[in-house]
C-alpha cells in the first residue's frame, strides 16, 4: 500500500512524478496526474519512462505494478486514483460505492435541455406542454441508445427482473428496439395508433417488474435502464421511466383525441 500522509503535513509543494511517454504511448493519466497536482499547486518534477525497459526498471524498483507514480516528501502516493484520495477529491475506495445515479442524471439533464430547446425554437417559449412531451420521448431515445450499444449485455441484465423477458427471452434483445421506435416516433408526433400502444405495454410490464422485485422481493439489482454495464440501482429512477412510457402511451392518443 502506498503511503498517504495528509496534505496538511507537506513540507513543501514540490512533487516527482514519473510516468509513461512513448514514441506509440502517451499515458492518459500520466497528463491527469501532472494537471491534478498542478491545479493543486504543486511544482512538478516530470520524469518520462520513454522505453519498455524504463518503465519495468522502475516498477521493479518501486515495488509496483502500475504507472504514473507521484511522489511527495519521497514518500509514494500512487497512481492518479490515489493522488484524488490523498487530495481528498473523493473517498478511499473502501468507502466508495459500487452503485452511481451519473449515468442517468446526464441522460434526463441533457433530455431535458433538448427539449426546453426545441420548445423555445418552434414555439418561442421553453415552458410548453410540448417541451413535457419531448423531455420523456427524447429521454426514451436515449435511453435506447445506450441500451443498443450491447443489446447482449443489456438483455442478460434485464432478465435479472423483467417478468416478460424471464417468460420470453427474446424480449430482453426486442425490448431497446422497441423503446428506440416509441421514442423516436413520439418526438415526431407521427404515428401515433403505433408509438402509444407501445410505449404502454412496455411501460407498463417494467413498472410491475421493478415493483415486484424491488418493493415485494426486496432484491438489490442493478438497472439495466442505462444499458448492460450500468451501476444504477434498480428502483425510483427505473421506474420513473417505466411509468413516463406509460403515461405517454394513455397520453398521446387521449391528445389525438382532444385535438
Amino acid at each position: 500500500m502506498p503511503d498517504t500522509p495528509t496534505p496538511d503535513a507537506q513540507s513543501g509543494k514540490k512533487a516527482k512524478l514519473y510516468r509513461m511517454v512513448m514514441p506509440d504511448h502517451l499515458c492518459p493519466y500520466g497528463l491527469k496526474s501532472k494537471d491534478l497536482l498542478e491545479r493543486q499547486g504543486y511544482e512538478v518534477e516530470d520524469h518520462h519512462l520513454e522505453t519498455r525497459q524504463q518503465t519495468d526498471a522502475f516498477m521493479a524498483a518501486h515495488d509496483v505494478e502500475t504507472t504514473p507514480q507521484t511522489f511527495i516528501d519521497d514518500r509514494r502516493i500512487g497512481g492518479y486514483e490515489d493522488l484524488r484520495v490523498f487530495f481528498r477529491l473523493e473517498p478511499p475506495p473502501e468507502e466508495q460505492s459500487d452503485t452511481s445515479y451519473q449515468p442517468v442524471i446526464a441522460i434526463f439533464a441533457v433530455a431535458a435541455l433538448l427539449a426546453l430547446g426545441l420548445s423555445w425554437h418552434q414555439y418561442g417559449d421553453m415552458l410548453t406542454l410540448r417541451a413535457f412531451e419531448w423531455f420523456i420521448s427524447l429521454s426514451m431515445s436515449i435511453l435506447a441508445i445506450q441500451k443498443l450499444q450491447d443489446v447482449e449485455s443489456f438483455s442478460t441484465m434485464f432478465l435479472n427482473y423483467d417478468l416478460l423477458a424471464r417468460r420470453w427471452v427474446p424480449y430482453g434483445r426486442i425490448y431497446p428496439f422497441l423503446e428506440a421506435t416509441a421514442g423516436v416516433l413520439m418526438t415526431a408526433g407521427a404515428l401515433v395508433w403505433l408509438s402509444a400502444p407501445v410505449a404502454f405495454f412496455i411501460g407498463l410490464v417494467g413498472a410491475v417488474s421493478i415493483v415486484k422485485a424491488v418493493w415485494i422481493e426486496k432484491r438489490e439489482l442493478k438497472c439495466a435502464c442505462v444499458g448492460g454495464g450500468s451501476n444504477v440501482p434498480l428502483g425510483f429512477v427505473s421506474f420513473t421511466e417505466s411509468m413516463m412510457m406509460l403515461f405517454m402511451g394513455l397520453w398521446m392518443p387521449l391528445k389525438a383525441c382532444l385535438m
